[in-house]
Parts: C-alpha cells; sequence; structure tokens
C-alpha cells in the first residue's frame, strides 16, 4: 500500500515525471499480485485483469505515437489495425506475448509509460493531438495518461484484490487539469474515482456516463 500525500495544491501542471511516477507505484503494486489471478475479472470491468492492463499499455504507447509526428492529425487517431483477442475484449494496436507472463506484461507497461515520458519531455510544448475528447498538447496527454493508469490499476487491483491507494496531490492536480467541472471533495481519490464511474458517493450517485475535458494546446 503507498502512503496518500493529502497535501493541496494550487497547480494543474501534470508532466512526464508525474507518468513515469505513476507508472513505477502501478508496477509496484501490481508485482505482488498471484500469478495466477490474473483471467479475474478487473473491477466492474469485462475484461479481465491481464486485458486491462494490455489495454492500458496500449493506451500509453498509442498515445506515445501521435507525438512522434512533427504535426500529429488533430482530426483522426493513426491509421493503426486494432484488434481484439476475444469478442468483447479490448481492441489494441498490440498484445503482450502470453508465455512472458505477468513480469512480461509489467516490462510492457513500463516501457509504454517510459516512451509516452520521452516523446512528452521533446515535443514543442505548443504541438497539438486528436482524442476523441478534444485536441490537447503534451501536458494535456500527460494528465491523460495518468488518469488512465491510475483509474486502471484501481480496476485490476480489484481483481486481484490488491491494495491501490495513489498519491492524493497527483489526483487532485488530473482533476484540475481533466475535470474542471467537478468540485473535489475531501478525498480526492475517491473524488476521481466517482467522476470516472467507478464508485458512489454519499452525496453523488455512480456516474454512468463520463468524461474528461482537454483544453485545446494546453
Amino acid at each position: 500500500m503507498h502512503s496518500a500525500d493529502t497535501s493541496d495544491t494550487t497547480t494543474t501542471a501534470i508532466d512526464a515525471d508525474d507518468v513515469r511516477h505513476v507508472v513505477a507505484l502501478a508496477i509496484q503494486t501490481l508485482r505482488d499480485a498471484d500469478p495466477q489471478g490474473w483471467e479475474a475479472k478487473a473491477g466492474t470491468l469485462e475484461w479481465t485483469c491481464w486485458e486491462t492492463l494490455e489495454h492500458l499499455a496500449d493506451d500509453l504507447f498509442t498515445y506515445a505515437a501521435r507525438f512522434g509526428l512533427a504535426q500529429p492529425p488533430t482530426s483522426a487517431v493513426l491509421p493503426f489495425r486494432t484488434d481484439s483477442d476475444r469478442s468483447g475484449g479490448p481492441a489494441n494496436v498490440f498484445f503482450v506475448e502470453r508465455a512472458s507472463g505477468p513480469q512480461g506484461l509489467l516490462t510492457v507497461l513500463e516501457a509504454c509509460g517510459g516512451l509516452l515520458a520521452s516523446v512528452l519531455r521533446t515535443a514543442p510544448s505548443t504541438t497539438v493531438a486528436f482524442h476523441v475528447f478534444g485536441p490537447s498538447g503534451p501536458e494535456g496527454f500527460a494528465a491523460m495518461g495518468v488518469v488512465e493508469t491510475l483509474v486502471h490499476t484501481h480496476d485490476i487491483a480489484q481483481g486481484l484484490g490488491l491494495e491501490w491507494s495513489p498519491p492524493r496531490e497527483l489526483c487532485a492536480r488530473v482533476l484540475k487539469r481533466l475535470f474542471p467541472h467537478v468540485a473535489i471533495g475531501s478525498d480526492a481519490w475517491d473524488t476521481l474515482l466517482w467522476a470516472t464511474g467507478r464508485i458512489d458517493l454519499p452525496d453523488r450517485p455512480r456516474l454512468t456516463e463520463w468524461r474528461w475535458y482537454n483544453a485545446q494546446g494546453a
């Protein structure tokens, strides 16, 4: 279990170091899982824990790929061919070799997180790339990568019976950056889980539809 930082912050800035940090925390938590447990459902998702981590790594990779272009498209995703291993499974650009086991899966996650962090460090801050929730610059994609990692690690940890308690300060920053419409409650992590449809709160019913908001070029 990771200690929770409950300090407040006035900035919404998210950067490549945050991506590296949250991926490292996720790997630290998931490394303790029972190797036989990865076929369990991931929290409330219809995907298995293996599929969900594969999807997370795929998200980070495809986010990074956008910034491999000098002028990323702002109205469409890159023309990768996506596929699914099974009906109802996530449609990914790539899949992890099953024979590599959970360690191989975590290695691919670390590699994709590192790739995203690296391209975000080198991309001009004025670069804008496409996302279905609105075009955004490198800082916005850093925040998206952090949110994907936070919430999907939550899903996987539930399925594997592990405790996942990320830094509240980081949760507060991504809420301020991507969920400006959401009032942050007493616990920023619980608020983020609510804002992404994972839980209900005493004063807020669970969401059946949700999204974040990117500020173009920010």
